[in-house]
């Protein structure tokens, strides 16, 4: 492929596919104009279903390398929908190629984790006081878990690493299933019944969990 480091805004978003990831792997941040770029035009070229099982990983190493200089093309700008899809459209193999590398393990779970907030269904959710934990697996910390807090509590949710509560129900699950309960692709019955969630505390309002917040589904 050609030298692309003084691509502009305007081309990069005229490709699609491989020709982007490695567009944006080799291309100058400085030599962006934030003006010109468009994250969730880029997040609609990509569809990880048409990639090998590596290039979602180089999509979000990419977009992250390039982020650090223009804003513009963080990962939370891309809006709900085009970001269901985009995780929802990985295959198993792709999303394990990411979570393998603990940057952008920590970086997209941080990003879903973080829009939680944003949908939760306050008029289910008024009169819920709950703290759930979470625990990822494969992680870094201990017992080899990441740790995630949500705690609803009059009409918000609010998101934090450390376990500050005690929790009405701790939640056990690998990154992989957890992405795809997220984004409508398996039901907390089905991951339970075959053992890829483990569920500790109230099971009833476990159950239900995922119905207090509006989540987007996939395009």
């Amino acid at each position: 492929m050609a030298d692309r480091t003084g691509v502009t805004g305007v081309e990069l978003a005229g490709l699609r596919g491989r020709a982007l990831i490695e567009t944006l792997e080799r291309i100058d941040p400085a030599g962006l104009d934030p003006a010109e770029v468009d994250v969730n035009a880029l997040a609609a070229a990509m569809d990880p279903a048409e990639l090998g099982k590596d290039d979602f990983r180089r999509l979000l190493a990419a977009l992250s390398r390039v982020a650090e200089r223009v804003p513009e093309l963080d990962l939370g700008r891309v809006d709900p929908k085009h970001f269901a899809t985009l995780v929802a459209r990985a295959s198993r193999a792709q999303l394990d190629r990411v979570v393998a590398e603990p940057r952008l393990r920590a970086w997209l779970l941080g990003e879903i984790f973080s829009r939680m907030s944003t949908h939760l269904r306050q008029d289910r959710a008024v009169d819920l006081d709950a703290v759930v934990h979470w625990r990822l697996s494969g992680g870094s910390g201990a017992g080899g878990y990441d740790r995630y807090e949500t705690v609803i509590r009059g009409g918000t949710c609010t998101v934090r690493r450390d376990m500050l509560e005690q929790p009405r129900v701790t939640i056990t699950i690998g990154p992989a299933d957890f992405f795809q309960l997220i984004t409508h692709q398996a039901t907390p019955a089905v991951l339970f019944v075959t053992g890829k969630i483990k569920v500790k505390g109230d099971l009833a309002f476990a159950a239900g969990l995922i119905g207090f917040f509006d989540l987007p589904k996939p395009g």
